[in-house]
């Protein structure tokens, strides 16, 4: 069996700081390293000249430079782009670019947004959601989850300045390596994206969102809700049987009094399920409690599950209760509807294509 490699992407300055004095190298090595990463972009520990060849030669014994490389784009008619990696283990993640929508949404002309994955698969088994289909397969690593924004410009050509981890998995369910690679992300020495821009999505899991409070970096909190009662979000998110909505809120609440920040209910609007007017009342009390902005996206039809999109005038129907109420809303009606923008879905092709789901 092939020896994986960990990447020099998933290394903080501390570490590999640390890793050098083990080679008796000097420290300021480190910063070199990581400037020929996250600067010049090399894709090659060869590539870094002006270390000696002697320190190149140990470090390609010890390490890559990436994990993962792009291997399908799939392009979509509002620019909206996926992207699918394959792992050094064969496995495969997927990442969504999202352009600006100025004119809808009031964003940046300029903002290129990214939502990343944090797992391969996920355990969570939200029954609307494709990432699940194929079961959890494990964690990714810190350089795993770093290397889907570089591979991502260097493919494009853009500048990622927005980040979203709202792709494949439960993002707090892989605490550790998110908060590692929020940190190398964040970083002057790393890719130096301010933390104002990170957003980190969660189904619920309400003790973890405790612990990502207390971190000191001022990220954003967006939770997947898609259910304003308990009767309606268990039939959909079997994380809302172990912390239901009182002790999700209890958690948002101790967020609120960390950060600074509004939060974000994403709310998947399905047919029949939780897209009726009264869930709508129901979801605008609760935002207004915590003082929450709503994200209204109707449903990516998956192949295999059962679930439909509601028609558009049900969807304007649903944000006009919450936008009366005083609840600020935005309905995102056709963000790559027409790439299966969904994140799973190009996975679970390719790995049954492959024979490894």
């Amino acid at each position: 069996m092939t020896e994986i490699k960990p990447s020099l992407c998933g290394l903080t300055l501390d570490d590999l700081t640390e890793e050098l004095r083990q080679l008796d190298e000097k420290p300021y090595r480190a910063k070199q390293i990581l400037e020929w990463i996250y600067v010049k972009r090399v894709t090659a520990i060869d590539d870094m000249t002006n270390l000696p060849a002697s320190l190149r030669t140990t470090l390609n014994e010890k390490f890559v430079v990436s994990q993962s490389e792009v291997v399908t784009v799939q392009g979509s008619k509002d620019t909206t782009r996926k992207f699918l990696y394959k792992l050094a283990d064969g496995r495969y993640v997927e990442s969504v670019l999202i352009p600006a929508s100025p004119a809808l949404y009031g964003e940046r002309a300029d903002r290129r947004t990214i939502c990343v994955s944090s797992q391969v698969g996920c355990a969570y088994a939200c029954k609307f959601c494709a990432s699940g289909l194929a079961g959890f397969t494990r964690n990714l690593d810190a350089g795993e989850i770093v290397t889907q924004l570089l591979a991502t410009e260097a493919e494009t050509g853009e500048k990622i300045n927005n980040i979203v981890f709202m792709g494949m998995g439960e993002p707090l369910a892989n605490f550790k390596n998110l908060t590692k690679a929020i940190e190398i992300i964040n970083a002057h020495w790393g890719m130096n994206i301010g933390a104002r821009h990170f957003t980190v999505s969660t189904s619920g899991l309400a003790p973890v969102i405790k612990k990502l409070a207390d971190i000191p970096i001022q990220v954003r909190l967006a939770i997947s809700l898609h259910g304003a009662t308990d009767e309606v979000r268990n039939k959909i998110m079997p994380v809302n049987e172990k912390w239901n909505i009182a002790e999700l809120f209890e958690a948002l609440h101790y967020w609120r009094s960390r950060k600074k920040q509004k939060i974000t209910f994403e709310f998947i609007l399905i047919k029949g399920i939780n897209d009726s007017l009264e869930q709508a009342a129901i979801l605008a009390k609760r935002a207004k409690e915590l003082d929450a902005k709503v994200n209204l996206i109707p449903y990516n039809t998956v192949e295999g599950l059962e679930w439909e999109r509601p028609p558009n005038r049900r969807c304007e129907a649903f944000k006009k209760i919450l936008v009366e109420a005083g609840v600020i809303a935005t309905l995102r009606l056709e963000k790559g509807h027409d790439i299966d923008a969904a994140c799973g879905q190009l996975r679970l092709r390719e790995e049954t294509a492959d024979g490894v789901v």
